[in-house]
């Protein structure tokens, strides 16, 4: 089993910034592929961004250039930065993680094993 916790979510103005942590624990070691997913209200949830054990990382095209995954094995932390945020970034985010890598379908919530709770980001214009 492995437990995610979400934190950094907040209010904030068109343009800003704000930083998403995940924190992961229990069997952290069997985790591949870690992602971010968000959830608007009336939406489906979509993948944002996800990222290998190695380092690799995956963008949706619309955050490409403002958003960055990171991830510290060491410490079971992921991170996601958002810079120029816009309303349409408005979304429960939530961290997931994964024991069999997604390959092709990092995107794919039905590829992940494991979610956490969901921090709110909120962008006003």
């Amino acid at each position: 089993q492995v437990q995610l916790v979400e934190s950094g979510g907040g209010s904030v103005q068109g343009g800003g910034s704000l930083r998403l942590s995940c924190a992961a624990s229990g069997n952290t070691t069997a985790v591949t592929y870690m992602a971010w997913f968000r959830q608007a209200a009336g939406k489906a949830r979509e993948g944002v961004t996800a990222i290998s054990r190695g380092g690799r990382t995956y963008y949706r095209e619309s955050v490409k250039g403002r958003f960055t995954i990171s991830r510290d094995n060491a410490k079971n932390m992921m991170y996601l930065e958002m810079n120029s945020l816009k309303p349409e970034d408005t979304a429960m985010y939530y961290c997931a993680a994964a024991i069999i890598p997604p390959m092709g379908f990092w995107s794919a919530s039905d590829k992940y094993n494991y979610w956490g709770q969901g921090t709110q980001v909120t962008v006003s214009s």
